[in-house]
């Protein structure tokens, strides 16, 4: 077989399997490349502040979302790859933004500004069991399969590029853009969310608080600076209200909503251990 219909038979193959990573979700990464990939993400965060200043304020209050609520989470028999991925925290010191988000191989960010916003550790229990989804899932590097598909195949298959990974870690480290989740995966990770704080001390619906306060907070319709990015790369939050309540009552749960004083919503201990600790 002449090497010219050899490299014919690859990229026949190479077409289809990147078919099949848009259609059924596939992922040429490894879990190692996660890991990898994380760890270079974090690198680059830590080494710019201006855009990602890391929290520098009172430790209690990252030790305690790591200890009584994110490990907590972790915890959840639904988590698989807990001692996979190298599950951390951080932090990031920025009022002006209501968002949180998760990169390859566990990492997660949370920006003080959500922290500041909400109201309950069920609240930040679904913001953080929703990025955590984000990472089990491996939403990141199903996105970069189905961008790269072609050209890392190709390299992989035709044994052209050793160096194909690092050169997709430096080139996702330019910006997060690939950290961007389609509606589906955001939709999914909701779906996990409930998953996983049903094992949990938290009421499992928390995902949703979020949304219901910027509803009430009529920041959905006006979209100020502090929303618009997150409302212009996530799903219709109305929708996903709707959707969570469906999924709690299919599973028998009480639908409650963020302005709730049940036990399992956890206000005061909120405001005393987070809330009020932030400057």
């Amino acid at each position: 077989m002449n090497n010219n219909f050899k490299n014919l038979l690859s990229f026949i193959f190479i077409m289809f399997l990147f078919v099949g990573c848009a259609k059924w979700g596939l992922n040429i990464f490894s879990d190692a490349d996660e890991v990898s990939l994380g760890m270079q993400l974090d690198q680059e965060i830590r080494k710019n502040p201006k855009e990602y200043p890391v929290y520098s304020g009172d430790p209690s209050v990252k030790n305690y979302i790591i200890n009584n609520i994110f490990n907590q989470i972790l915890n959840s028999p639904e988590i698989k790859k807990r001692n996979v991925y190298k599950y951390q925290l951080e932090l990031i010191q920025d009022d002006n933004t209501l968002n949180a988000f998760a990169t390859p191989g566990g990492f997660v960010y949370v920006y003080t500004g959500i922290l500041k916003y909400l109201d309950s550790e069920a609240a930040l229990a679904g913001v953080l069991a929703h990025e955590i989804a984000h990472a089990e899932r491996r939403h990141a590097t199903q996105n970069l399969t189905s961008y790269y598909g072609i050209s890392m195949l190709a390299s992989l298959v035709l044994g052209e590029n050793a160096n194909e990974l690092a050169q997709v870690a430096a080139n996702l480290l330019t910006g997060l853009t690939f950290l961007a989740n389609s509606r589906t995966f955001e939709d999914e990770a909701d779906d996990y969310s409930i998953k996983y704080l049903r094992s949990t001390r938290f009421y499992p619906g928390g995902v949703k608080f979020f949304f219901e306060k910027m509803r009430d907070d009529k920041l959905i319709d006006s979209q100020p600076s502090k929303v618009k990015t997150f409302l212009s790369t996530h799903p219709d939050p109305i929708d996903r209200i709707n959707t969570t309540e469906a999924r709690l009552r299919n599973l028998g749960i009480p639908i409650k909503d963020y302005k709730s004083n049940d036990p399992d919503v956890f206000r005061q201990l909120y405001q005393a251990n987070i809330k009020s600790k932030l400057r």
